[in-house]
């Protein structure tokens, strides 16, 4: 089932205020907990050190006697508890934020796959696998880019920033040197994205291309092993995919200089303040507090340790954005420009299409009306799915009619004003409420769509709401009434259902589809059917191939 006008805004998540409001706090609490563990790093590293000086400075003294011992190594205990307990808080807390933002975005995501030219063209369930691979990661890489990105890179940032300033107050003439390096280290980020966004294009392209070629080599195998082409065939994909292979290895070369020259940072700026604190005069109890801040630098190293996997993961999160723009439905359609209902729709002398753009029967004409079920009867073939294809403006027929309330409707207005269920039904791995497709809708409301079409019980059977289906859990009457479920929630003037009894009981069948009539009874419906089924006040209109 598609809801044709769902665009997608990949930087926006779908929910209610509530629901928005609750997801920042776990981000919040990840921050916290991400300076918890920086600082508590720091501060052990830098303690632990002042500890050891003060210790061998006593220990030439009569004071060895009367040092006090316990104080300092207490502290240190308290810092690496707190450094262990944020670290492990901080991956708990942010991968659990990371996958609530994932399941408010996701339901969002997938209309707008389903409503997108590009996979009408390439078929219903997104025939190509490749695409559907390539899809599936902008999405991961869109969902996880707060914490592979904004939560390291704020904490890094911070970190520096306060080191900075402390090395400027406490030994500026070692300020230079940091400094330098860290221009270096920015110059060599901003090498390494624009490197990353090249590599990650040319690699998705490459091995794109490499499966298409694979594609229709498989499709031809027979022919092409009959004239011993078959082998020469298969070279071209190949060096397609070790293409992008190679560009991931060059890429990861990329990252591996990058890492050397940032994991320089830490321990040249420590030698620089130490050197700098000495040629300064200080000796003694003088040089510890310098000591404490140059190793503290030396714990900040962890944080610049993934420093290329930050840039990368920025260039993979602007690269899987403008990807999924690509998705978005066409400019200038939004509900704004549609409007909510529609009394007629007028099919004026409409060539019928199959998919693959040859010509079926005769043109149709007819006008559908709001409040009027019509029926499209015919035989297997004869062209049924690929006019509710056309109406719903899946199909790329530039010569069609189609009339709204007497106003004609391009392509792009029809999927926007359109819900279109196949009788193939389509589960996703994920919960009964994100296979729904209904974001907005309350748990009454999609508690009573499912108790509609006879699928309560199941579903509290699997879990409710919240339960985790995939499309093996549930049998193909089940996943059509799913499917029928989501038609129910739809608010689209023009509903548009092939075959909505397939796979259910002839009597079942009919109580859903007299129950989901009644709910549309104000919407333009127009379903198939195989048999003469023909609900009471539906017109027929029969179609010949």
């Amino acid at each position: 089932m598609i809801d044709s006008a769902s665009p997608i805004v990949p930087e926006t998540k779908t929910g209610s205020p509530e629901e928005l409001a609750q997801t920042k706090a776990p981000w919040r609490l990840a921050l916290v907990l991400a300076f918890a563990a920086l600082a508590g790093g720091i501060l052990l590293t830098g303690v632990s050190i002042w500890f050891l000086g003060a210790v061998a400075l006593v220990g030439l003294t009569p004071a060895a006697l009367t040092f006090n011992f316990h104080v300092p190594a207490a502290f240190i205990r308290l810092f690496a508890l707190t450094r262990t307990a944020a670290k492990y808080g901080e991956r708990v807390v942010g991968h659990r934020a990371a996958l609530t933002d994932q399941v408010l975005r996701r339901s969002t995501l997938f209309t707008a796959m389903a409503s997108a030219p590009s996979v009408r063209r390439a078929g219903w369930q997104l025939g190509n696998q490749d695409r559907l691979a390539d899809y599936l990661d902008d999405v991961e890489d869109v969902d996880y880019a707060r914490l592979r990105v904004s939560l390291p890179s704020a904490t890094l940032g911070v970190a520096i920033v306060l080191l900075v300033a402390a090395t400027l107050w406490m030994t500026p003439l070692a300020f230079v040197p940091i400094l330098l390096l860290i221009t270096a280290n920015m110059v060599g980020a901003r090498c390494l994205a624009k490197r990353a966004t090249a590599d990650l294009a040319a690699a998705r392209e490459s091995r794109q291309e490499a499966s298409r070629l694979l594609g229709t080599a498989i499709q031809a195998v027979v022919p092409l092993q009959g004239e011993r082409r078959w082998g020469l065939t298969l070279e071209a994909p190949f060096d397609g995919y070790a293409n992008a292979q190679t560009r991931a290895l060059v890429l990861r070369h990329g990252q591996a200089l990058y890492d050397t020259l940032a994991n320089c940072l830490a321990p040249c700026a420590m030698l620089s303040i130490l050197v700098s604190a000495w040629l300064s005069g200080l000796r003694g109890e003088a040089l510890l507090p310098t000591a404490l801040l140059a190793f503290a630098w030396l714990a900040a190293a962890e944080s610049v340790l993934g420093a290329s996997k930050i840039v990368v993961a920025f260039a993979r999160e602007k690269a899987a954005r403008s990807a999924l723009a690509q998705w978005n439905t066409p400019d200038g359609v939004t509900h704004k420009h549609v409007a909510e209902r529609i009394s007629s729709l007028t099919l004026d002398r409409l060539p019928r299409h199959a998919p693959d753009g040859r010509l079926i029967g005769r043109p149709i004409s007819a006008t559908l009306r709001a409040g009027r079920p019509t029926v499209l009867h015919g035989a297997s073939g004869c062209g049924k799915t690929s006019l509710l294809k056309q109406v719903a403006g899946w199909l790329d027929a530039r010569d069609e009619c189609v009339l709204g309330d007497g106003i004609e409707l391009s392509e792009d207005a029809r999927r926007a004003m359109s819900c279109f269920c196949t009788h193939d039904a389509t589960v996703l791995a994920d919960t009964v409420r994100e296979n729904l497709f209904a974001p907005h809708a309350s748990e009454d409301e999609l508690w009573r769509a499912l108790d509609a079409v006879e699928l309560q019980g199941r579903i509290r059977s699997a879990g409710g709401l919240d339960g985790w289906i995939t499309q093996d859990v549930l049998s193909l009457g089940e996943a059509q009434r799913l499917n029928l479920a989501r038609v129910w929630l739809s608010d689209r003037p023009v509903i548009l259902l092939d075959e909505p009894t397939e796979h259910l009981a002839a009597e079942q069948g009919k109580r859903i589809l007299d129950a989901l009539l009644q709910r549309l009874r104000q919407r333009i419906v127009i379903f198939s059917s195989h048999d003469d089924l023909t609900p009471k006040g539906a017109t027929a209109i029969r179609l010949r191939g």
